[in-house]
């Protein structure tokens, strides 16, 4: 695992103000929670779009191929030290033109990403679509790995306290919410992970993406 430091990058950003706390359910004066990361696509970075080489429009009628990231699951292995997630996914893809045979090869990120905003660590690898003679469509299946320390993923003693504290029907704060209270959203927000998958795209793709 990479030391946790704050990172620029133009995909995250766009994604942090859509990604919520995860791993958390209220029921009614209990909050459970699993420390296993969420497994998410970020907006804006599930599809990619290929325009004829050459052609620098941008123009619909230009569009070469387009790829879409679906079916993304994530199997998460609590051990003693680390939480592995193991991530796979598909990769949808459809040509315009069909003839020939023909391998696309689309590079992806697998970010884990820290309280919505912090960037832990990247992985960047690659999924090959491989179209055959007159086929339009195609998709192949793509895995990545993450690994968050349990430790950082686990709340103080004195929030996990608070948060599983017993209620009676009498207290004044029995139906309060744990989460209402900015420092109990505060540490479960920073021990709060997420395994972020998207294409990796060049700014010309992700405005593309933003504004079509």
């Amino acid at each position: 695992m990479s030391q946790s430091r704050r990172f620029a990058l133009p995909v995250l950003a766009l994604a942090a103000a859509a990604v919520m706390l995860s791993g958390c359910q209220k029921n009614l004066l209990l909050v459970k929670r699993s420390s296993c990361p969420a497994v998410a696509v970020p907006f804006y970075a599930g599809d990619v779009t290929l325009f004829t080489p050459g052609d620098t429009t941008g123009d619909a009628r230009a569009v070469d191929v387009v790829a879409t990231i679906t079916d993304l699951r994530g199997d998460c292995v609590e051990g003693t030290d680390m939480l592995a997630t193991a991530v796979n996914f598909k990769v949808i893809a459809r040509r315009n033109n069909t003839i020939g045979a023909r391998a696309v090869t689309l590079p992806f990120f697998a970010s884990v990403v820290q309280g919505g905003n912090l960037l832990v660590s990247k992985q960047v690898g690659s999924v090959t679509i491989n179209f055959t003679d007159g086929q339009a469509r195609a998709e192949a299946a793509g895995a990545a790995n993450a690994r968050v320390a349990r430790s950082a993923a686990a709340l103080p003693p004195e929030i996990q306290q608070r948060i599983t504290r017993k209620r009676k029907a009498t207290d004044l704060d029995a139906a309060t919410d744990p989460l209402a209270d900015p420092e109990v959203r505060a540490a479960v927000r920073a021990a709060s992970f997420e395994v972020l998958v998207g294409f990796q795209l060049g700014d010309d793709a992700l405005a593309y993406n933003v504004t079509k």
